[in-house]
């Protein structure tokens, strides 16, 4: 590797550290989530391909945090925008188009009656809490704490290593429970009797539910009059059309998507039940809720922009090629996994829309610094991936090119079990992003 393939890269990250808190604005694609050896800035993409702003060109996995998923720079929903930007995108009034996406997503969800838009999944899950707060009449939510991300705002990061500035009061009304542990939920209703107001979770990370979990918390939440709300931030329009809730047969009161429903663009959405939701309105005589309103939360390029991924996944199989082509590219790295006979050390985890990878030393302890190796050597090999995330864009020769990669990348990652990683890791180890310090 030259040593100046990165160069501008380097470049401006040392500007950005000087401008800008972290050096980004969102923790998880900062520096310190990467090899040194890595591409410190993009400058363009196109379908699952990215070239950073030394030319260096990838293949690119998790795709804007699982935001991206028709493809970068997606020919139908750029049309779309560009034909928005050209009549306005914020005006004094509501656009038409308000009405148009809250129909057809709607449309998607059989059971939701009303729907809220703003521009980020931390924002409605907040919105979700405080709005359960009001129907219910209750102060406590509880939250999977196995679930890594639920929000920025002060009820979830007070409970995270990051509560700095979070007073103390706030964070003892959130209660963690444990995923597919239906004794830790249960323990929560019977120690707060009365006093939960909303159970907030994700249907399914890397684990799957078992012994019908998923049902058994919602009939609990039932049970003891608290709302049950669904974070389908990532499982929305990529487990299934709309979601896991169609997976797994919920009726959850509250649901929040966002990321697939835009193909990258700032679009989110609360959508429940109208008894719930008709309280951030104003034709009812119950006490009105502030939700949701913000001066950019319904422009018209985002909406744009949800009408027309809408469009695509009702005539296009657009979930069923991400589950196809995340097997195909789970079988190929297991073959490769399993030919080296490093099953304990490296492997493929999550349904095969949403894959990680998981990196473990030479004791089959989670290891930063193989995962840092592992992410260098694939780099190498012109592939950019924090996880093994696929998109609509991927065909099979970005599969099979990546799987060769991998192959790559895992041979000098049997050597570095053998002799150490430091004799191969370019620099520092990636750190965890909920680290209380640097």
């Amino acid at each position: 590797m030259s040593g100046d393939r990165f160069r501008r890269s380097k470049e401006l990250s040392r500007k950005a550290h000087q401008l800008i808190p972290g050096g980004c604005h969102t923790y998880s694609k900062g520096d310190d989530q990467y090899p040194e050896q890595a591409p410190g800035m993009i400058e363009r993409g196109s379908g699952c391909h990215v070239w950073d702003v030394d030319g260096n060109e990838y293949i690119e996995y998790g795709m804007g945090l699982r935001a991206v998923t028709l493809g970068h720079a997606y020919p139908e929903v750029v049309e779309a925008v560009r034909k928005q930007l050209g009549a306005g995108s914020n005006f004094t009034r509501p656009s038409h188009l308000e009405v148009e996406l809250a129909e057809s997503l709607l449309g998607f969800l059989p059971r939701a009656e009303m729907v809220k838009f703003c521009k980020d999944g931390s924002t409605t899950t907040a919105a979700a809490v405080r709005l359960a707060r009001a129907h219910t009449g209750r102060e406590k939510v509880a939250f999977c704490q196995d679930h890594p991300f639920f929000s920025y705002e002060d009820w979830f990061m007070g409970t995270t290593e990051l509560n700095s500035g979070i007073p103390g009061a706030i964070s003892r009304l959130s209660l963690p429970f444990s995923y597919n542990d239906i004794q830790s939920v249960e323990k929560l209703f019977a120690e707060n009797p009365g006093q939960i107001a909303a159970l907030i979770m994700e249907a399914e990370r890397e684990t799957p539910p078992a012994d019908d979990f998923l049902t058994r918390v919602q009939q609990l939440c039932r049970k003891n009059g608290t709302l049950f709300v669904l974070d389908e931030m990532i499982t929305g329009f990529r487990w299934e059309v709309p979601g896991a809730q169609k997976s797994y047969g919920l009726d959850p009161d509250l649901s929040c998507f966002g990321k697939a429903m835009s193909n990258g663009y700032a679009l989110s959405a609360l959508v429940g039940k109208r008894e719930i939701m008709e309280l951030g309105g104003y034709e009812h005589d119950r006490d009105r809720v502030f939700l949701l309103s913000t001066t950019h939360g319904a422009e018209t390029h985002a909406l744009a922009a949800g009408l027309a991924v809408l469009g695509v996944y009702r005539r296009e199989d657009v979930v069923g090629t991400l589950h196809r082509q995340g097997k195909r590219l789970r079988e190929g790295v297991e073959e490769i996994v399993k030919e080296m006979g490093l099953g304990d050390h490296f492997g493929i985890g999550g349904r095969d829309c949403n894959l990680v990878y998981i990196t473990k030393d030479e004791s089959g302890n989670r290891s930063q610094e193989f995962r840092t190796l592992f992410m260098q050597e694939i780099i190498k090999r012109g592939i950019l991936g924090p996880s093994f995330v696929v998109s609509y864009s991927h065909q099979d020769s970005d599969i099979d090119r990546t799987v060769e990669a991998v192959k790559g990348a895992l041979e000098v990652y049997a050597k570095a079990l053998s002799d150490g990683v430091d004799r191969y890791l370019q620099g520092r180890s990636v750190k965890p992003v909920d680290r209380r310090r640097g």
